[in-house]
Order: structure tokens, then sequence, then C-alpha cells
């Protein structure tokens, strides 16, 4: 569903996946169930946030390896200097 984009399928598997003795799967299916509009949503659209998501991921890693020892001013020299 995720590689092809088709949200058509979701109803089927959150079916499947209730009658299955996983109670981790089936709070996954829970909360899809609350919010399914807008799940559906990022299995139709082509548009990614990958890329928003990971030069987020890199700034929170420099700003960890930092922590205690950095001012501001050294935190944006280095994630600048990254880019």
């Amino acid at each position: 569903m995720m590689q092809d984009l088709t949200s058509h399928n979701l109803p089927a598997w959150m079916g499947r996946v209730e009658d299955d003795e996983l109670p981790a799967l089936r709070s996954l299916v829970n909360g899809l169930r609350r919010d399914q509009e807008a799940v559906i949503a990022g299995l139709t659209s082509p548009w990614s946030s990958g890329q928003v998501e990971g030069q987020n991921t890199r700034v929170k890693r420099i700003k960890r390896d930092g922590y205690g020892r950095a001012d501001f001013d050294l935190l944006r020299a280095r994630i600048l200097h990254r880019t």
C-alpha cells in the first residue's frame, strides 16, 4: 500500500489485523482509525516529507552532540557548516 500509494486495500488490511491475536497491531489499527482520513490522504499523495524529516533529525543530532558545552552561536555554526 505504501509503495504503490493505494489506500483501497486499507480497510481489508485493518479487518485482518483486528482478527489476529497481535495486541500491538490492534493498537496500531485503533490509532489509524482515529485519523483515517489523514492516513488515506498520506497513502494517496505523491508528496513526501522525508527530506524535511531527515534535516530535522540531523539538526537534533548535532544539538545533542553539543549538549552542555555549546552555546547557540556554536550550534548555528555547526549546522550551517554541514549544509
